[in-house]
């Protein structure tokens, strides 16, 4: 098996290495990496409705679509990330506790009590630390984890935090659970380095087993050409997206808004608007400006250039009526 202790935070090259390596190994992988902080949807989600748009934004989160089904999981420096790839899989059914137990075993052995439950979690007395997940390829099986370690949970609560009556669709939705941190149930302090080191130490289970900090130099410009082509694209984390309808009803300081879409690969097809705003221009020409757009902030916002807002809504602006599309 290879064991790689992955340096690199940036979440579209690490999701991107995650699938080349599946695709491309010439043997097991065992890795463990960090992402700066970033909301990593499942592959079935509807994004959008899985976000809390402004936070992100303001906050500089990358959104970005894994391989794997699964809900949104928020990931930042104090999360620990954990990839398992098996090149014999035998099965063509997902088997989370195979993967997931040798790690629970290793933190075991650092005396956190921390047990298997319910469908892909790991827990502690009840609060989840790690959500798992799989995705299988000719005969191979990626398995991945999150080990909460000290994350901070006002970020993840805000960057998760979505109103889903908004959105419609038929898309794998989050399920929220009560969380905690590894590092609160330690027997000893430790810095995240110092664990993440001792649990890979645990992984490879044998003295002078090569851990890798890194790719080698051709593996990198590989991932790169697959992140820039696939993880950091709008088609692939939002374009993907099932068809859903969106409504939201919104007061602002020109009038209530009542906005409906219906949105098919991330593209606004139908759009009405309804309220009891003033305006002196007819809203179908601005509802058909914004048929045909991506459902995204900044295309919107490209979209409205030129567009006199008050004309359709008297003291509503530009940044008021986009806040009503989210």
């Amino acid at each position: 098996m290879r064991f790689i202790h992955q340096t690199s935070t940036d979440p579209a090259f690490n999701l991107a290495a995650e699938e080349w390596l599946l695709r491309h190994t010439r043997e097991d992988v065992f890795m463990l990496w960090r992402n700066a902080k970033a909301v990593i949807v499942g592959r079935n989600q509807n994004t959008i409705s899985e976000i809390n748009e402004a936070f992100v934004r303001k906050n500089g989160v990358s959104v970005i679509r894994r391989l794997t089904g699964g809900g949104a999981v928020f990931h930042d420096l104090g999360n620990i990330n954990f990839t398992i790839i098996a090149l014999n899989n035998d099965t063509e059914t997902l088997d989370f506790q195979r993967f997931a137990k040798p790690v629970l075993a290793a933190l075991q052995s650092m005396g956190i009590p921390c047990s298997f439950n319910g469908r892909n979690d790991l827990v502690i007395e009840d609060r989840k630390f790690s959500g798992n997940a799989q995705h299988l390829w000719k005969g191979r099986v990626l398995h991945h984890g999150t080990l909460l370690y000290a994350s901070k949970m006002e970020d993840l609560s805000g960057a998760l935090k979505i109103h889903p009556e908004k959105y419609r669709d038929k898309a794998v939705k989050s399920v929220r659970a009560r969380v905690t941190n590894i590092a609160s149930h330690l027997p000893e302090s430790m810095e995240i380095t110092e664990f993440m080191g001792r649990l890979m130490a645990r992984m490879a289970g044998e003295e002078g087993v090569r851990v890798e900090n890194a790719l080698s130099g051709e593996e990198i410009l590989a991932v790169n050409e697959l992140a820039e082509e696939k993880y950091r694209s709008w088609d692939w984390n939002y374009g993907r997206s099932p068809a859903y309808a969106f409504a939201w009803r919104t007061r602002t300081p020109g009038g209530v808004l009542d906005v409906r879409m219906d949105v098919q690969d991330g593209v606004i097809q139908g759009i009405r608007i309804f309220g009891d705003y003033f305006g002196v221009r007819d809203v179908s020409e601005l509802e058909d400006r914004l048929k045909g757009c991506r459902h995204d902030r900044i295309a919107l916002a490209e979209r409205l250039q030129g567009v006199v807002l008050d004309d359709y809504f008297q003291h509503v602006e530009e940044e008021t009526f986009l806040d009503c599309l989210f």
